[in-house]
């Protein structure tokens, strides 16, 4: 017999509980539509990717020959959980999902992924559905903030705070009751799990970190929902995930301002096909290059001041032997962007390893800023300075990335760039994506969460 222990509703676990879509102001509620149509443009273009093709063949392994979950772009369906799972390590790989600057997090990818598989297997309506994933969306975020960047040094906060995230978001649609979803709080803070050592070789895990937080979220709601209980305070417990992944995490961070600070509308799209940390300096690059009218062989050596964040994650990568690596090396970043104006997939595809990018690459280094670093991760100002082989010494500062709130992607742009990266993948055909995209915008309204591709 269990002993009936009294414990106290985590005000996380009650919101995640209760949050309605008419709870969300119009602003957020937009904002949420359009992380929702920008991630599928993501879906599309890592879904035949090698390491993404080999866990959704696994994923369709073990899953029934026909589920009612979508594994977009595949004409056969699984269950929700193995249709979560592969969905969301194709968000991941095209490095061109969305992220909260705060928390240093991915929140779509282990968000829409395992809501979108619950969604379609239960016939929630998009209404539903969209609550669900801003509960997501608020609760991963707050988790990440609240885990510090003492967390971000060694673990993918994505992959660790993408368990809870996703079980908010699949408990929401589940109907959990706030009990219940303290309860799958503790089962998916259990399984989370993620570590930045992949990097050093270029290895695929990044894609298996989404995917598995994605599924353990998924499996924490559902056994909250039969009874399954899980630890009461998986936060701050002497042996939860403050005290066992973090020296700096800060309590308050998991309720500040819950319910009117909308941590969902911070979050900032991704313009350069890239990790987030190389985006602010290669923004300076180009406002350097436009500015002084700069071509890249005019360039004899560029210093990126960053924060300290940037140099944990990116420092490892001293020469990216594939394609992904490469998307975490700052120099190769600053090349393709300063080559072409824009360091996208194709140009990484065919350019990364290129003669001219590679000298370039070996021209760049990053050193610590006392003023960036203290302003990260609330704010990523990018800084550099260029030096040119003529012997000027430019300086750059952007302080709002393309993609930040404060200067974000217009609906139009938006829906270009997730054409472009259906385009990119090649899984759909461009008339199938585009009637997709448009019907994207209006889920909201949808009485059923139906497949998203016919």
């Amino acid at each position: 017999m269990k002993q009936d222990i009294q414990v106290t509703i985590h005000p996380l676990a009650q919101f995640a509980a209760t949050l309605q879509w008419a709870d969300v102001p119009d602003a957020v509620q937009r904002r949420a539509e359009d992380l929702w149509v920008d991630w599928f443009g993501s879906v599309l273009a890592g879904c035949r990717a090698r390491p993404v093709a080999s866990l959704t063949r696994f994923a369709l392994s073990q899953g029934p020959a026909d589920g009612p979950s979508e594994v977009i772009a595949h004409e056969a369906g699984s269950s929700p959980m193995m249709a979560a799972l592969a969905n969301a390590a194709a968000s991941h790989v095209a490095e061109q999902d969305d992220v909260h600057n705060g928390s240093v997090f991915h929140p779509a990818a282990v968000v829409f992924a395992p809501a979108l598989a619950v969604a379609q297997a239960i016939r929630a309506s998009g209404a539903q559905f969209m609550a669900a994933c801003v509960a997501g969306y608020e609760v991963g975020i707050r988790v990440g903030e609240f885990l510090g960047r003492s967390h971000y040094k060694i673990f993918h906060t994505t992959a660790t705070a993408g368990t809870l995230a996703a079980a908010a978001a699949v408990g929401r649609l589940l109907q959990l009751s706030p009990a219940q979803m303290q309860h799958a709080f503790g089962s998916a803070g259990t399984q989370s799990a993620g570590l930045w050592e992949f990097l050093r070789t270029g290895a695929d895990s990044k894609q298996l970190h989404t995917a598995h937080a994605a599924a353990a979220g998924l499996m924490a709601a559902y056994l909250a929902r039969d009874g399954f209980t899980g630890a009461q305070d998986i936060f701050t417990g002497p042996q939860g995930l403050a005290a066992g992944m973090s020296q700096d995490a800060d309590p308050a961070r998991l309720t500040d301002g819950l319910g009117t600070r909308w941590a969902t509308a911070e979050t900032s799209f991704k313009w350069h096909a890239s990790c987030r940390h190389t985006h602010p300096a290669a923004d300076a690059l180009l406002q350097v290059m436009r500015a002084h009218q700069l071509q890249p062989a005019d360039i004899a050596q560029v210093t990126c001041h960053v924060h300290q964040g940037a140099i944990d994650v990116l420092g490892p990568v001293v020469s990216p032997v594939t394609v992904h690596q490469s998307k975490f090396s700052m120099g190769t970043v600053l090349a393709l962007a300063a080559r072409f104006g824009h360091a996208g997939l194709t140009e990484f595809d065919a350019e990364y390893l290129s003669p001219d990018t590679v000298a370039m690459c070996q021209n760049v280094r990053m050193e610590l800023d006392a003023e960036v670093d203290a302003a990260y991760p609330q704010r990523w100002i990018g800084k550099v300075t260029v030096q040119t082989r003529d012997g000027r010494r430019l300086q750059g500062r952007v302080d709002e990335p393309k993609g930040d709130p404060g200067n974000t992607l217009s609906r139009d742009e938006i829906t270009a760039k997730a054409l472009r990266l259906a385009a990119y993948g090649g899984a759909v055909g461009a008339a199938q994506a585009e009637a997709a995209v448009q019907r994207l915008w209006h889920v909201p309204e949808w009485p059923v969460v139906t497949r998203l591709l016919a």
